[in-house]
């Protein structure tokens, strides 16, 4: 299986970042990608940088969503599958979700970002209520895999329970950059990499993170997407500054067998781990 990552500048206009990811996704489709990953709420600038209400319009419910029928639809006719993230209203409620489309063009399911960060030019907690819909693996043609989203993929319990689950590949949409009022570090990017190929090594996974470039009013998007193999070596590295796609051969067959033999899972003891049920 040939996963692709997607690294990239957005605009404020929908259409217009529409229309480059579908370019980048029928790229990635020619280079033989099966399964392709845009970075976090690509639809528009990081909006969640600062307090402001009338952002709420920028919210569809799934079903209203033009864009998620055009990448549907997209799927089928590519036959990829896309994990697409999205600024979701359900009634009074607020989610940063991902649904995720088969090469089929199969919708099979919602993911809502379970953890919501707080902070200055990260102001999430006042538009995303914490997801309700529990960590997934999805059994998609090509493999299981699992999708966390952003401040998700700085969490080992998200991707051990992914990995659980089932989960082969965990891929996390993102959009971090530089935290300009920071009294302890302006450049996470080299943590933010350490932390998410631990993920790979600890559960013996693939792991692919999408992220953005440029500048957005405060935050310089520090790029970096890459892809681990189970090992956590570096596969595909997109770089810090370009616009980009970047492919890896992923083989699961040979990736079960060193989980297996690796024996992380049978020596578990979950009977030991009530105190990570505690706050």
């Amino acid at each position: 299986m040939k996963l692709g990552i997607l690294q990239g500048s957005f605009s404020k206009t929908t259409e217009d970042n529409i229309i480059k990811m579908s370019h980048a996704i029928r790229k990635a489709a020619q280079e033989g990608a099966q399964i392709v990953l845009m970075p976090e709420l690509f639809a528009n600038h990081y909006f969640p940088q600062t307090e402001q209400m009338e952002n709420f319009a920028l919210a569809r419910s799934k079903n209203e969503n033009f864009f998620l029928k055009f990448f549907q639809k997209l799927a089928g006719e590519l036959q990829v599958v896309l994990p697409v993230s999205f600024f979701e209203r359900d009634r009074t409620s607020y989610f940063n979700s991902v649904v995720v489309f088969d090469a089929n063009g199969k919708d099979l399911g919602t993911y809502r970002k379970a953890h919501i960060p707080d902070g200055p030019w990260y102001e999430e907690k006042y538009y995303f209520t914490p997801g309700d819909t529990g960590f997934r693996c999805y059994n998609t043609l090509y493999g299981n895999i699992g999708v966390g989203i952003c401040w998700d993929q700085w969490f080992p319990e998200c991707a051990r329970a992914m990995s659980l689950m089932g989960a082969s590949l965990l891929l996390y949409p993102s959009a971090i950059g530089s935290e300009p009022q920071s009294s302890i570090t302006t450049d996470t990017s080299a943590m933010w990499r350490r932390v998410m190929v631990g993920h790979a090594v600890s559960n013996s996974v693939y792991v692919g993170a999408s992220n953005r470039v440029g500048r957005e009013r405060e935050i310089d998007f520090y790029g970096t997407s890459f892809i681990a193999d189970y090992q956590g070596e570096i596969i595909a590295d997109a770089g810090s500054n370009d616009d980009c796609v970047i492919t890896a051969d992923l083989n699961f067959t040979d990736q079960r067998e060193f989980q297996a033999d690796m024996g992380f899972f049978r020596d578990r003891r979950p009977d030991l781990y009530s105190s990570l049920l505690s706050r």
